[in-house]
């Protein structure tokens, strides 16, 4: 923090003093700049320590300078918001926009809803196109309830027709796309997401509004019940901030509390059913350490636990000392769930229980990674406990398992012996995502056909991912399935990056100077450490990378931010198949693949699969057709790369289509021989 200037505009003038209508919200005294010099943190007894760097923090407001420099009363009224009004209007039919405001503007409010829609296509170009989405969870439902706020708007109040919002795209490209570049390069990306998610609004919208309405008519008081309002966020996708200035439109208040209520009462539920699966995986134990866990080691000085020996292979990490000794919450006295010693024939201790050491080799689950798994075991042998799940709590590692014999106590010393041949695929299938997100990026945006993207390049990003030992899955925003082609060509770069044997390389790097590097993948929003740790699917050094980062060479590479363990090279992970392609929201599509040993059964089976095809395509007439409705069967059940599954369907549907010239020639003749039949009886 620091002083700070503030400029504002009389838009007045003429001499006079205006200096006492500052801050005193009259519209033609306005504030368009601010200057803060940042000098001091404010510590939390409220002292100010100098900060040993300090700047100036400004920022000016676009509009109202805008406003100032068109001579004009208002934002609207200049030719940021002009042409889009006037977009509007065609759409709508509406009449034009005259700037009313208040009650000028009842009952329809129309002058309100055109700066509402306006506003909120202006919002959602540039977040879309910047990498967000719409959901249902985080920044995406503020989006979700930007775009249903703007829609309703539109549809009540200025007649528009389901459509018309994301119609507004260009005009808004039009204007903004000289100054940001990313809006043009974004555009047909941002006209299908936020059309779909019109598209699925609209469809409840209606019902809603007359639900909406007979709810508010059935109220005896002018308060809108809490738990009608949470019915139309669950049931009809009403955000409730909408359903409150419907509320307001109609002379009512909502019953903000009652709905808060309701949904704390879902939560609740929620998390209870999650916590109830948790506990039966753990022998009906609660294993979370939460706050009163950690600030218990942390008064007991344990330190944080040193995982970077998770990065090394096929050795066990000697002399681990035991810091925590935990049975799970509510198990103890003093419900912290902390003991001193581990008995294998103690009842306290039967089931599920959890160690804490000064360091460990097991990699705990994060990053959409898995745990590991294996044991800890004493020096003598005498003590061994079956390591099942290895969890993050804060800075502390938990191996969570069944003592299987012996005593343990704390202080203790263990060895950590990880079941590396389980972290093999888990590896695998992790480097193979890494080579799978620089696939997708390859063959949906380099390789695209420019007209067929409509001339405007979409973009492909990471929007969540899951490996394990079986498989791998990977979630990407993309606004339609993945033609055979497309989904063969992305399979064909892993497996040429598995033929090619690339190496896999891992490097810290200080932040600033990793993000630097050209080709990055990087998740949207994630916040990374700093320093951060670098893998390279590449030949090259990352040290060499990172001495000149802009050069375009590294677009060939799959360069991304990751603190997983993978494989040194990929050509162990042997093979690469990927099984399916599927979409799970609006403007998000699912991949899910797999490697070596799976990959290797998926491929075989493929190939006996094309076998029995390729035999039944040889066959004719009937038995043709009962051959079409066997293969047909067994290829809906079984696992093999999506681009051979689509192929071979297309081939069946061949064969199916001969079936039916079959059909339509047998009909034929024995038409022609009844016909026959029926001229030599006549003569």
């Amino acid at each position: 923090c620091g002083p700070c200037v503030d400029i504002h505009y009389d838009r007045i003038g003429g001499g006079r003093d205006a200096a006492h209508l500052v801050n005193a919200d009259v519209a033609d005294v306005i504030e368009i700049w601010n200057n803060v010099f940042i000098q001091y943190n404010r510590e939390a007894d409220g002292s100010l320590r100098p900060l040993p760097s300090q700047h100036i923090d400004t920022g000016m407001g676009f509009e109202r300078l805008t406003s100032i420099l068109q001579n004009v009363d208002s934002n609207y009224d200049t030719d940021i918001f002009i042409p889009l009004f006037s977009a509007i209007q065609a759409e709508t039919g509406a009449p034009a926009y005259s700037g009313k405001v208040g009650q000028e503007d009842a009952p329809l409010f129309q002058d309100m809803a055109y700066r509402v829609v306006a506003d909120h296509i202006r919002t959602l170009c540039f977040a879309i196109a910047d990498g967000a989405m719409p959901s249902n969870t985080d920044r995406g439902y503020v989006l979700r309830r930007v775009l249903r706020r703007a829609v309703r708007y539109g549809r009540q109040n200025l007649g528009a027709q389901l459509g018309f919002f994301s119609k507004l795209v260009p005009t808004l490209v039009d204007l903004m796309g000289s100054a940001f570049p990313e809006l043009k390069e974004q555009q047909a990306h941002v006209t299908a997401v936020i059309q779909e998610e019109e598209e699925s609004f609209s469809k409840t919208l209606d019902k809603g509004l007359l639900k909406f309405n007979e709810l508010a008519e059935a109220s005896s008081e002018k308060v809108f019940k809490g738990e009608d309002a949470h019915f139309l966020y669950t049931s009809m996708g009403f955000p409730v901030d909408l359903t409150e200035l419907m509320a307001e439109e109609r002379g009512m208040v909502l019953d903000r509390d009652g709905f808060e209520a309701k949904m704390k009462h879902e939560q609740e539920l929620s998390g209870q059913a999650l916590l109830t699966k948790r506990m039966a995986g753990a022998g009906g134990k609660d294993m979370r350490l939460v706050a009163e866990q950690t600030s218990y080691l942390a008064q007991h000085n344990v330190m944080q636990t040193d995982d970077s020996a998770k990065y090394i292979w096929n050795e066990p990490l000697v002399a681990c000392q035991t810091m925590g000794l935990f049975i799970g919450r509510n198990e103890t006295k003093d419900k912290l769930g902390f003991v001193s010693q581990l008995l294998s024939d103690d009842a306290n201790t039967q089931g599920t229980v959890g160690v804490i050491l000064d360091k460990t080799s097991f990699y705990a689950e994060s990053g959409g990674q898995t745990y590991d798994t294996g044991t800890l075991t004493s020096a003598d042998g005498t003590f061994i406990l079956q390591v099942d799940s290895v969890q993050i709590y804060g800075p502390f590692c938990l191996h969570t398992g069944r003592v299987i014999q012996g005593t343990l106590s704390l202080g203790d010393s263990l060895t950590c012996n990880v079941d590396y041949e389980r972290r093999s695929p888990i590896a695998a299938n992790h480097t193979l995502t890494h080579v799978l997100n620089y696939a997708l990026k390859e063959v949906l945006v380099k390789q695209a056909d420019a007209a067929a993207a409509g001339g405007v390049e979409q973009s492909v990003d990471q929007r969540g991912s899951l490996v394990d030992e079986n498989k791998l899955r990977f979630d990407f925003s993309w606004n339609g399935p993945l033609t055979e082609q497309q989904l063969g060509a992305v399979e064909q770069i892993c497996i040429n990056h598995i033929k090619n044997a690339v190496p896999v390389q891992s490097y810290v790097a200080p932040l600033a100077d990793a993000q630097q590097i050209s080709s990055l993948r990087a998740v949207f929003g994630e916040t990374y450490p700093d320093p951060v740790r670098v893998i390279s699917v590449s030949p090259e050094p990352i040290p060499t990378i990172l001495e000149n980062p802009q050069d375009p060479t590294w677009d060939r590479y799959s360069i991304e931010f990751c603190g997983g363990t993978h494989l040194q090279n990929v050509s162990e992970a042997q093979g690469f198949c990927l099984l399916s392609e599927d979409g799970i929201a609006k403007g998000i599509r699912r991949i899910i693949g797999v490697t070596q040993a799976d990959a290797k059964i998926a491929n075989e089976t493929a190939a006996t699969f094309e076998g029995k095809l390729m035999e039944g395509e040889a066959l004719e007439g009937m038995a043709l057709e009962e051959q079409v409705k066997v293969l047909t069967t067994e290829l809906n059940g079984i696992s093999i790369s999506a681009s051979k599954k689509m192929s071979f369907r297309g081939r069946l549907g061949d064969a199916s289509k001969r079936v039916v010239v079959w059909k339509k020639q047998m009909v034929a003749s024995r038409t022609a021989d009844i016909l026959e039949q029926c001229l030599a009886a006549a003569a």
